[in-house]
């Protein structure tokens, strides 16, 4: 999955520094939290489901990944920004130092000359403009305000976008988000839906908001874990997905839940491993598409009391680890099974979305 990495000096700490004084904290390095285990298929179950034991792993993995490779991912720090604010603590050390990180990316971005303070590689550095854009206007519509660091890297990203509406997203190879540019277009196209203030409607936007449709009527979907994020962004962007092709997804997705309440990732596409094997569609449910599928059917306002729902809320209050995350195995190799890290960013927000809390 995408990890976005600085290829520039230590400058954009200053910056960071500064959004930390004015949150409270100082200092620009993040936290210090300890480091979450390695995410194992044979972790034990928690003894009792816990909501804030979720936060503190999604504080811990990020904060460490951030320490190891000194960069954002699509499977660990964006996620987090989506989900650490639901669980409250707004002030939580490493949920500001998150955004205050992302912030200064932003103005460091084009600091001097374009394009200075990003990644030398340009589908690194477009990929980091899309996703940063995206993530950031997520959260800000739990406000309802438009940061103008958010407004700037959703106008930068309309500056790198290709006349055919796509970005020149990461292609490593890695499903189910590091695999094509559909996922960059539709990530784009959530986050400007998410944009509070109007912002799609707005002149800025204007433009780059019929590119980007033009592409998502003009291309479709290329698996079920793709449209589940097209469903979700059209929610809030208007001429993505008509109500039949909601329907249909929603429809399919119900098709595929498991005996036990859940949902599996490899099932959400036809994806290969490193090694050229297939992934199991029959493989065990995980929190990945358990959460992401719980979450997208109750914001296309399914009520959490629906049998589907609470089959997937019961599975995922049962299948927490100890560490507080939720496993998922890796599509592309068993090495570190990074994307428990997302996968435990959306079990959290299913749950939330859902009504749940600890008791």
């Amino acid at each position: 999955m995408a990890c976005v990495c600085p290829q520039f000096g230590r400058w954009p700490a200053a910056l960071v520094g500064v959004l930390l004084l004015t949150s409270g904290l100082t200092g620009s390095e993040p936290p210090d939290l300890p480091k979450p285990g390695p995410a194992k298929v044979d972790e034990p179950r928690a003894k009792k489901f816990s909501l804030a034991k979720g936060a503190e792993f999604l504080d811990r993995a990020a904060i460490q990944w951030f320490k190891a490779q000194d960069c954002s991912s699509c499977h660990t720090s964006y996620p987090f920004l989506m989900a650490r604010p639901m669980l409250g603590d707004p002030k939580a050390p490493a949920l500001v130092w998150m955004r205050a990180y992302l912030e200064g990316r932003v103005a460091g971005w084009d600091k001097g000359k374009k394009g200075a303070g990003l990644p030398a590689e340009e589908d690194e550095a477009v990929t980091e403009i899309v996703a940063t854009a995206a993530t950031l206007a997520f959260d800000d519509a739990r406000g309802g305000k438009l940061n103008p660091r958010t407004r700037q890297a959703l106008d930068r990203m309309w500056t790198v976008q290709r006349k055919d509406g796509s970005w020149d997203w990461n292609k490593h190879n890695l499903p189910p988000q590091e695999l094509d540019e559909y996922f960059g277009v539709v990530y784009a196209a959530l986050g400007v839906g998410y944009a509070p203030e109007g912002y799609a409607k707005s002149e800025a936007a204007k433009d780059g908001v019929a590119r980007l449709k033009a592409y998502l009527r003009e291309n479709r979907a290329p698996n079920l874990h793709h449209r589940t994020w097209l469903l979700w962004a059209s929610l809030k962007l208007d001429g993505l997905m008509t109500a039949e092709e909601r329907d249909q997804t929603v429809q399919s997705l119900l098709k595929l839940q498991r005996k036990d309440g859940g949902w599996n990732l490899p099932s959400l596409g036809d994806w290969k491993r490193l090694d050229g094997t297939a992934n199991d569609a029959n493989a065990p449910s995980d929190g990945y598409a358990t959460g992401l599928v719980v979450y997208v059917l109750r914001q296309t306002g399914m009520s959490a009391e629906k049998e589907s729902l609470k089959r997937g809320v019961a599975w995922l209050k049962a299948n927490q680890r100890e560490s507080g995350r939720w496993y998922t195995r890796s599509l592309n190799a068993d090495r570190a099974h990074y994307t428990t890290n997302a996968g435990t960013a959306f079990a959290l927000m299913a749950l939330k979305a859902c009504g749940v809390t600890d008791e």
